[in-house]
């Protein structure tokens, strides 16, 4: 089923262009500062606002000005508002030989006429309605009289003078899609869903012209020859079909080979197949070039049909995978289906001998409408945005407009060449040029920098129009024509609750004098303006006040590990081990576009198993982005005063050999000072107390070592050995002890308490020997790997 206007789809547009997107000035190499006073104090917080490209622009408020699609702002033709409908949608626009301007649209169908169009808010008047769900299409015979298509199942409506409507013709069609009128006064209508057009004579006699193998014919147009083209659906087709002498030759060239087809009177060549479904849109330029917009992905074969849900006075329709269900309409009857939801669509240029180009494509933008300024661009109404595009030669393209509404669905011209736009959700028209606005302005959106900000050099770049000399800002040659303004707040939402605007400023490179805050916004005003004026890009100097930097974690490692620079080990080094990580800063989302100082980029170090060394590793961050160092102190826990470890760090770790450190628990302090990117007495500094932490490299003493024989008096030969010790450390708990005879295995033993939780530990252990000497080792570990050991020897006879 072919789309008509789809309904408002709430997406940003995202394009994609056959040609070079955005541009490389070489004032992009520069720096700018703030002036010197200031910049003798802090240059290296430094930092740029800029925007330069059609993304940046479009976030901003246009107001009588164009943001085009290579970065650049510009002077755009006069947009106003005609008249308000008071309908959900206008589907055509047309212009009577007299003049006068009309739209067609529903729900229900209605024609309006609209008097007085150069004045704003022109009252509609309704010269057509009926009981049909839409009208569709509208054209004017070469005496000014009013036919109407109408949808579904509709009939040609002619409207006389006096305003009574009769039945023209009655193509028993489920769709009339469009109208159009030949120089000879024929009336051809583009039909659904049997794709056929129907050539109608001016006293109503119609006869089948052309039937397709597509499904629907949506629009039609004459080329610069007059010959009649149509764009199709589902296939995204465009045809030139053209009459036949007879109907041999007609049997020979068609292709169609059934009864209508044989019946038909013309035939159809494809000029072009697009990659899309349906052909919304056809216009034809002077110089024979014709203009085609397509919208909607072809459907796979084996995909499954969408379900579509569409809701209007009349009923509910749903489609689902082909079935139809609907409510409120008489059973059988096909729904008129105005418009499932496509997403993408391409604009396609075709030279007069039939060569294809594409010439836009956007992903969501849809395009409704087309016509040729009086510029020479392509205009292109389009939706779900409502954004008027005009399209220049090489698909670079400025979106000129918005017109509030969802769709703009139809765009025409009257003698005068002024151009005239409808819209859809809700149904609205609209003027356009031929002059352009005599001021345009534009505001950009509001910046945060994140931080308490001073404000500096406001610089923006115009090139020069046509005979106003070569690299000259067109601020800077001629004052008047481009004025910039600056204002700040503490709110993201620019408001009365923000300073006023200050300027104007009209030459580049003035400081701009609004008072500091977090949020800045600016705003350019043309005055004068010609076609041609501009702004390429714009930047705005800013210097964040310093904030102290902010530790945010430490991390002190396990005893035992070492923690360097991420560099490969040489072979026979301790194998890595995995390192307790800090906590991660919380990200601010600052982006900055230009600062004084590159990105650095730090890697986190390696640990390696390494006895008596300590490692801490820490997280900092500074909101200014200053370069830090860092120092470490250590205290112990019954001492007052901090001792210097390492001062002047720039990695976010350390590492210390213990072993000349006396037993004990400590506490590290971590102090981080962005003195390297600030003078001293504007420098700040951060600190942070780790958690207690003990040392300890002193092993376990083992006393009182000694063993008892005994003899089972059950078994007068059998002897054992007991063996009694305890160990003991000054500082940790005993983590474990074992035992071995002879020089064998080291066997585990358990204290007899039980549980190994406290610094001493008594243990108690029986051993069944066979006579002669043995030598008894024990030893017993800490809970930081220091081991103690001691042996006795024991006889038995």
């Amino acid at each position: 089923m072919p789309t008509l206007r789809t309904s408002a789809i709430d997406s940003r547009p995202r394009h994609i262009f056959r040609h070079p997107v955005g541009r490389i000035a070489f004032a992009s190499l520069l720096l700018y500062f703030l002036t010197p006073s200031v910049l003798s104090l802090q240059a290296e917080h430094t930092r740029t606002w800029r925007q330069a490209s059609y993304e940046d622009f479009l976030k901003g408020t246009p107001h009588g000005v164009a943001v085009r699609s290579d970065g650049r702002l510009e002077l755009a033709p006069k947009f106003a508002l005609v008249a308000d409908a008071d309908a959900s949608y206008l589907w055509s626009l047309r212009v009577d030989p007299k003049g006068s301007l009309y739209a067609a649209g529903g729900s229900p169908a209605k024609v309006f006429r609209f008097d007085g169009t150069t004045q704003p808010a022109a009252k509609p008047v309704t010269v057509f309605e009926s009981t049909d769900l839409a009208a569709q299409a509208i054209a004017f015979d070469s005496k000014g009289l009013l036919y109407v298509g109408t949808s579904p199942d509709g009939k040609v409506y002619r409207v006389s003078a006096s305003g009574e409507k009769s039945v023209f013709f009655d193509p028993k069609a489920k769709y009339i899609w469009d109208l159009a009128f030949s120089s000879d006064g024929t009336l051809y209508v583009a039909t659904g869903d049997k794709g056929q057009i129907f050539a109608v004579s001016p006293d109503g006699k119609g006869e089948l012209f052309y039937a397709s193998d597509e499904a629907h014919i949506r629009v039609l147009a004459f080329d610069a020859k007059n010959a009649l083209l149509a764009g199709t659906e589902p296939g995204g087709r465009i045809l030139r079909v053209t009459r036949l002498d007879t109907k041999i030759a007609r049997k020979d060239t068609r292709k169609d080979k059934g009864p209508a087809a044989e019946n038909s009177p013309a035939a159809g060549f494809v000029l072009y197949e697009t990659a899309k479904r349906e052909v919304t849109a056809l216009t034809v330029a002077p110089d024979g070039k014709i203009y085609a917009a397509a919208i909607g992905e072809k459907q796979r074969p084996s995909a499954p049909a969408p379900t579509t849900v569409i809701t209007t006075p009349q009923g509910t329709t749903t489609i689902t995978g082909g079935a139809v269900v609907t409510s409120g309409q008489p059973q059988g009857q096909t729904p008129f289906i105005p418009f499932p939801q496509q997403l993408s669509s391409a604009i396609y240029r075709l030279s007069p001998d039939g060569a294809p180009e594409e010439l836009w494509a956007s992903r969501e933008d849809v395009v409704y409408s087309l016509a040729l300024n009086s510029d020479g661009r392509l205009l292109a109404g389009t939706g779900n945005n409502g954004a008027l595009l005009a399209i220049d030669g090489r698909g670079i393209f400025a979106q000129l407009a918005k017109a509030g509404s969802a769709q703009i669905s139809g765009i025409t011209r009257n003698a005068g060449g002024k151009l005239f736009l409808c819209t859809a959700n809700p149904g609205k028209v609209f003027s356009l040029g031929p002059d352009y606005e005599p001021e345009g302005t534009y505001e950009s959106r509001s910046f945060d920098a994140q931080l308490f900000s001073e404000w500096g050099r406001l610089d923006w770049w115009s090139p020069p129009v046509s005979g106003q000399g070569e690299a000259k800002s067109t601020a800077a040659s001629s004052p008047r024509r481009m004025e910039f303004f600056v204002r700040s707040g503490n709110t993201e939402d620019p408001g009365k609750e923000w300073s006023r605007w200050f300027g104007p400023y009209a030459k580049p490179g003035t400081r701009a004098e609004c008072p500091p805050a977090r949020f800045v916004q600016w705003k350019a005003v043309i005055h004068d303006g010609h076609p041609g004026d501009g702004i390429d890009w714009v930047n705005i100097a800013y210097l964040p006040h310093n904030v102290a930097p902010v530790i945010d974690s430490i991390a002190l490692q396990d005893p035992g590990v070492r923690a360097q620079s991420n560099v490969p080990l040489p072979a026979g080094q301790p194998t890595n081990v995995n390192l307790r990580m800090p906590q991660a800063p919380a990200s601010t989302g600052v982006v900055i576009t230009q600062s004084s100082s590159p990105a650095r980029f730090e890697q986190p170090p390696q640990g390696l198993r390494e006895k008596g060394y300590q490692s801490v590793l820490w997280s900092a961050r500074d909101e200014n982005e200053d370069e830090m160092r860092y120092s470490v102190f250590f205290r112990g826990e019954t001492e007052t005063q901090w001792k210097l470890l390492k001062d002047k760090l720039e990695q976010k770790f350390y590492s210390w050999d213990t072993t000349t450190t006396p037993d004990g628990a400590y506490y590290l302090k971590i102090v981080a000072s962005d003195t390297v990117s600030n003078p001293a007495a504007l420098a700040l500094t951060a600190e942070r107390e780790s958690d207690r932490f003990v040392i300890d490299n002193t092993p376990p003493m083992i006393d009182d070592l000694r063993s008892t024989l005994s003899q089972d008096k059950s078994n007068p030969r059998a002897r054992s050995a007991e063996i009694h010790f305890t160990a003991r450390d000054a500082t940790s708990n005993i983590e474990r002890a074992q035992y071995s005879i002879d020089g064998g295995e080291w066997l585990i033993i358990e204290p007899a308490s039980g549980i190994s939780d406290a610094n001493e530990e008594r243990y108690s252990f029986k051993l069944e020997l066979t006579p002669g000497e043995h030598t008894i080792a024990v030893r017993a570990y800490d809970h930081f790997e220091n081991v103690g050991s001691a042996k006795t020897t024991v006889t038995l006879p």
